[in-house]
């Protein structure tokens, strides 16, 4: 039998509602296709040696979401479903795209392989390097490498938001400090904060089954005597602190964490966060500002920021 392979022309900004949307209907898994999430190879930054110029020229114009579909009787109920929820989607945010809709088939056998020729070993700062579990890699001296299975739906972990908060991850541990990873999902940063040396790592998210991948994840890379993973709240569940705090997540969450996460981080702690598309980019600054945090570095990659920032009171 041939699964109904979707497609939806989006954006950066668009991509994950619009694969939340897909997984909502059903789908048994989703692939995003960004061009914004492949450096550019003719602009080395010192950490992207490993992409190959083939890899970005082949990649789509458009961001696409890809998703997977059994063919059964509720399917054209679906698809009707899906258009009217990508119409309000485009009526609500120009943003987003176009939204154009395309149908295809993939073979029963081939549709859970052919997304894994998208994700290749990719390092992130200087010395970490994260490598699908089916990939082979020669680590050079001091490569620290964190092995993923990314599963259809919680992501590879090489997004660009993920490559910046392990790049200042890996700047500022010294050894030994405490680290928050809050909303962790796959795990990836918990992992990459131990691996560069953190003495303890609480990786936190409210949904179970990020709760369960993080944990295995964790097991595989041989960090699980460091990394605890917890399901809750940070701001309600949870009474821990730290020195360095790291949240991978979106601009308005960020905001609003901005002040009760002060709780969670020591005097003159470090906040890492990311998941802030460039537009929010002042949003976030502010947020920070008001909070009373001190901003140390910015970074920029693609249509995607990071920041930096101290505690100072």
């Amino acid at each position: 039998m041939d699964w109904i392979e979707l497609t939806v022309h989006t954006t950066s900004a668009g991509s994950d509602s619009v694969s939340a949307v897909l997984m909502d209907l059903g789908a048994s898994g989703t692939m995003v296709e960004d061009r914004a999430d492949i450096p550019d190879p003719d602009k080395p930054h010192g950490i992207w040696e490993i992409i190959d110029r083939k890899l970005l020229d082949s990649m789509p114009a458009d961001v696409l979401v890809h998703a997977w579909y059994q063919p059964d009787e509720e399917f054209p109920s679906l698809l009707d479903n899906l258009r009217q929820r990508l119409a309000g989607l485009r009526s609500a945010f120009p943003a987003y795209g176009s939204l154009q809709l395309e149908t295809g088939s993939t073979p029963d056998e081939d549709w859970a392989e052919v997304w894994k020729s998208f994700y290749k070993p990719i390092r992130a700062g200087k010395h970490l390097v994260i490598k699908p579990t089916w990939e082979t890699f020669q680590p050079g001296p001091g490569d620290r490498i964190i092995e993923m299975d990314p599963g259809m739906a919680f992501g590879s972990g090489t997004h660009e938001t993920t490559l910046m908060c392990l790049e200042l991850l890996e700047k500022v541990i010294a050894g030994g400090e405490e680290v928050i990873d809050v909303g962790t999902g796959s795990g990836i940063l918990a992992i990459g904060a131990a691996l560069s040396g953190a003495g303890r790592v609480l990786a936190v998210d409210i949904d179970p089954d990020a709760v369960r991948v993080a944990g295995r994840n964790a097991v595989h890379n041989g960090v699980s005597g460091k990394v605890e993973v917890r399901q809750g709240d940070l701001l309600r569940e949870v009474d821990a602190v730290c020195d360095i705090c790291v949240a991978n997540i979106i601009a308005a969450v960020i905001c609003t964490f901005a002040v009760p996460l002060k709780d969670h981080i020591r005097p003159g702690g470090l906040f890492i966060c990311s998941g802030i598309i460039a537009d929010k980019e002042e949003d976030v600054r502010c947020a920070l500002l008001n909070a009373d945090y001190d901003i140390l570095e910015t970074l920029h990659r693609g249509e995607w920021v990071a920041f930096l920032s101290r505690r100072s009171s």
